[in-house]
């Protein structure tokens, strides 16, 4: 996670996201939606619940869904805050989590705020030793319990410290609120990009470090009942310093255990010290198997980890597939992730950053050269095309969704690689990744919230 050519290059490829500061929109006040400038049909798909990154814990990222057919943007909100995390939708309200410390319910249908609540004033970037991310309150991608009702997410605060909260999806009432700072651990160090994954009745929250990589950090996984009562357990790499665990997608879940991907360590030489690595932690979050690349050692030097893109689990749960800063893919044997060099198949041509997408036989990737899809026949990687979009892709029915910095949202035959068609909506931090729910792609934007009628 240091400062690679290619990183500064790209100005914000790295651990914490954009390098632009992040001011409260000016065009709308905070909290207002636009009119919607067109409304779904009232026989428009029925709203699925969409309640973690990539629509389940496996971070799938591919959901049965219309290819688009006169798509166009339905509503825009203006929200207080940029949205680093995908939103979720629950009971036909879309949740939103921004930097300006409030989470918002938004109504699927027309964008226009169900409830706000204003949790943390956002901390500035000033307080923190290093980082890009300017202000700072919810970065990570929150999730929602169906046992409780809450949704959880974790702020920056001041002081400085994360702090877990769970608000009520249907009134936005807080219904627990929790430090999730493990002794040992410099708040101030450590980022929370990586977004949360519940398992039963624990939320995994995943910290890095901010950009620039300053001060005394390590990844660390921390494990927090949904209750708001009982121990807090916790995951630290066992390294000297840095392998932050900060890819946008999070932990995925195998099972009852938890998948990992973390970053370059300071380590530079000798024994593997799970930097660089993929991990593999029982739920209790005990560590039970990795995976690191033959160069593991040369990677950390270089700032080519694997920690930019999240584990993705693909069909059939027995194989996982990750890629990084290195320009390598891995396709990996849950079952035995087989340490240093164990990998089943090994691809080259990606530099991935976010989250992938699971496709039939294989995945779609978001490298730096473009969104590429590859195939798994036979437990050998295979690159079938490149397309020249960047982003964190979404495949709803037969179609791969990418929303770029930019503000272009792109449809592309999930196949073929062939544009379907590109959309304005509006300029999105990097990494962002889109959810989806009742005929609506939902997209996260500098400004708050987009959504796009796939349908006319």
């Amino acid at each position: 996670m240091r400062r690679s050519l290619a990183a500064v290059a790209l100005v914000a490829a790295c651990s914490s996201g954009s390098a632009v500061p992040s001011p409260t929109p000016t065009s709308l006040p905070p909290s207002t939606p636009t009119s919607p400038t067109s409304t779904p049909s009232p026989a428009a798909a029925a709203a699925q619940d969409w309640t973690t990154y990539g629509g389940d814990p496996q971070r799938t990222s591919n959901v049965a869904g219309p290819d688009p057919s006169g798509a166009a943007v339905a509503w825009k909100a203006a929200l207080d805050g940029r949205v680093y995390g995908s939103p979720l939708v629950v009971g036909g309200r879309v949740i939103a989590a921004t930097e300006g410390g409030s989470l918002y319910a938004l109504d699927l249908r027309t964008g226009r705020v169900r409830w706000r609540r204003h949790l943390a004033a956002p901390l500035p970037g000033a307080a923190l030793p290093c980082g890009n991310i300017d202000p700072i309150g919810f970065t990570g991608t929150p999730v929602y319990d169906p046992r409780t009702g809450l949704v959880f997410a974790v702020a920056t605060e001041s002081g400085v410290r994360h702090v877990l909260y769970g608000v009520r999806a249907t009134t936005g009432t807080v219904g627990l609120t929790r430090v999730v700072d493990v002794p040992g651990m410099d708040p101030t160090t450590h980022l929370q990009r990586a977004a949360l994954l519940l398992s039963g009745a624990t939320v995994y929250i995943a910290y890095g470090g901010n950009y620039g990589d300053c001060g005394q950090y390590r990844g660390t996984v921390v494990a927090a009942p949904t209750s708001g009562s009982g121990p807090l357990r916790s995951f630290t790499v066992p390294t000297r310093r840095e392998a932050g665990i900060w890819g946008a997608s999070g932990p995925a879940l195998l099972g009852t255990d938890v998948l990992v991907t973390t970053g370059n360590g300071a380590s530079t030489g000798g024994t593997w010290d799970r930097s660089d690595s993929v991990l593999r932690l029982s739920a209790a979050l005990g560590l039970k198997d990795g995976f690191a690349p033959k160069n593991w050692a040369k990677e950390n030097s270089d700032d080519a980890d694997l920690g930019s893109m999240g584990p993705l689990l693909l069909t059939g749960g027995k194989r996982v597939l990750t890629a990084g800063k290195g320009g390598n893919a891995f396709l990996l044997d849950v079952d035995r992730l087989g340490g240093v060099d164990g990998q089943l198949s090994v691809l080259g041509g990606c530099q991935a950053y976010g989250g992938g997408a699971v496709t039939a036989n294989g995945a779609l990737l978001p490298c730096e050269g473009g969104l590429m899809r590859v195939t798994t026949s036979g437990d050998h990687l295979r690159k079938v095309w490149q397309a020249d979009v960047i982003g964190s892709p979404l495949v709803v029915g037969t179609t791969a969704w990418v929303v770029d910095q930019a503000g272009k949202a792109t449809g592309l035959d999930a196949a073929t690689g062939k544009r379907r068609v590109q959309l304005e909506v509006g300029a999105a931090t990097r990494f962002a990744k889109p959810a989806y729910s009742g005929g609506l792609l939902l997209l996260p934007t500098k400004a708050g919230v987009t959504a796009v009628r796939l349908v006319r």
